[in-house]
């Protein structure tokens, strides 16, 4: 069984709202919401790869409300 992993920057919070990552092989990665463990979504390297260097170059920043 793989470990679950969230940002350095959630630890210490006491606050639900972390998205966690696990990689349990090389070619699937797990992704859920920690105040809902069971609700997991699962992807491949390249997706997952795209979505973070979109995050990277702010294209979601939008979506947060706070930009």
């Amino acid at each position: 069984m793989s470990c679950w992993r969230k940002s350095s920057f959630s630890s210490g919070q006491v606050s639900a709202e972390c998205v966690e990552v696990s990689v349990p092989s090389a070619d699937l990665i797990l992704i859920r919401e920690s105040d809902d463990p069971a609700a997991v979504i699962a992807t491949e390297p390249a997706p997952w790869a795209a979505f973070i260097r979109g995050l990277k170059r702010g294209d979601f920043d939008h979506l947060s409300g706070s930009v």
